[in-house]
């Protein structure tokens, strides 16, 4: 070990901000971020951001500056676990002792022909920026939180667009009756045309659906499935047949000295043996303990367990309302949902502190 114990943390999302920002306060250790952008986006947010409302972003380097936090902005290629560093592209290196790997997750375009060279993703701020000037029928293409909260804003913010809502199931179809029932009724209020469907190829006119219909369209939002980078399987790390890093209940990965993996990158397992969805909600306390537990390791003392446990899902509908359906500790759902505007102030509430709590 070298004077000061040198800590890489890959990525500068909601995961790897906590967990750098727990470790720094460890006595003797040295933390540096690397990440492949300057500034930070609530991803949260970023359907706001698509419906061209202002939301909050910060630089990186000098935020994690204020906090002693070292800030290298590129792009990692590689992990040498035996020399123990980080090869990024370009050919500049970055030694560790200890290495958190939070690369997080982004849009999975390969799902269906055409959506790589006609659809366009909320996923990251740079994918938002790359969106044309919205205009005419927009659709989004599924129903899960993000193709819910796109759907509605867009809906609610540029009434001058024609909004249509795709999936293959019914919106919200994942949660209990009475959320499902408004979530429906939120949508036919903002007039966003909602199509049960799947969808075969994306073209530059619109969607090919798998009953031979067609959705024309002028601009194609695709917000399901996510991939998370290749970096780990490419460094020889174990991972799952979607890359992301398997890892035991303390977010260490398996045989592989000094690494540990957190976020939407890890297999990071719940309450009661289920998996933890990625999410937010499970990255931002995840960090949170794997920053705790690596200190804690380096003062010679063992940490707890990692385990996930849910409280809710908040899905907002627009800016005046929203469902928050009440989970099981195992993320499954529960019998009670708040909407409306109560539930809209409770939506806001929680991603205010998930801001919050991300900014150094």
């Amino acid at each position: 070990m070298t004077e000061q114990h040198r800590i890489v943390v890959l990525g500068a999302g909601y995961a790897g901000l906590a967990a750098a920002q727990q470790v720094s306060k460890a006595k003797g250790a040295h933390v540096t971020v690397i990440d492949l952008h300057t500034e930070f986006v609530d991803r949260v947010r970023l359907h706001q951001v698509t419906a061209g409302q202002d939301v909050q972003r910060w630089e990186l380097r000098k935020a994690l500056a204020a906090k002693g936090i070292e800030f290298v902005n590129g792009r990692a290629e590689r992990i040498d676990t035996a020399a123990r560093r980080v090869e990024l592209a370009g050919g500049d290196a970055v030694a560790y002792d200890s290495l958190i790997y939070a690369l997080g997750s982004r849009a999975d375009l390969s799902m269906v022909p055409g959506a790589a060279e006609y659809a366009h993703t909320v996923a990251t701020s740079e994918d938002v920026q790359r969106i044309p000037e919205l205009a005419g029928r927009v659709a989004v293409v599924g129903g899960g939180a993000t193709g819910l909260e796109t759907a509605t804003e867009l809906a609610e913010s540029r009434p001058d667009l024609e909004v249509v809502l795709v999936n293959s199931d019914q919106p919200g179809g994942w949660l209990i009756p009475k959320a499902v029932t408004h979530i429906r009724t939120v949508l036919d209020r903002l007039g966003v045309q909602v199509r049960v469907a799947k969808v075969a190829a994306v073209t530059a006119t619109g969607l090919e659906l798998v009953d031979g219909d067609r959705i024309d369209a002028d601009i194609v939002l695709w917000t399901t499935g996510f991939k998370v980078p290749e970096v780990a399987a490419d460094s020889g790390l174990p991972v799952d047949a979607r890359n992301r890093v398997l890892v035991d209940e303390h977010l260490r990965v398996p045989g592989v000295e000094g690494v540990y993996a957190v976020g939407d990158a890890a297999v990071m397992m719940g309450y009661n043996g289920r998996e933890a969805r990625m999410s937010c909600q499970a990255a931002q306390p995840a960090g949170k303990y794997l920053g705790a537990a690596v200190a804690a390791r380096l003062r010679g003392k063992d940490p707890k367990p990692f385990q996930a446990r849910f409280v809710l899902t908040c899905i907002s509908l627009g800016r005046r309302d929203a469902v928050v359906q009440f989970m099981k500790a195992d993320d499954s759902n529960g019998n009670t949902v708040l909407t409306g505007r109560t539930g809209a102030w409770i939506k806001e509430q929680i991603v205010s502190a998930v801001g919050r709590g991300a900014k150094p």
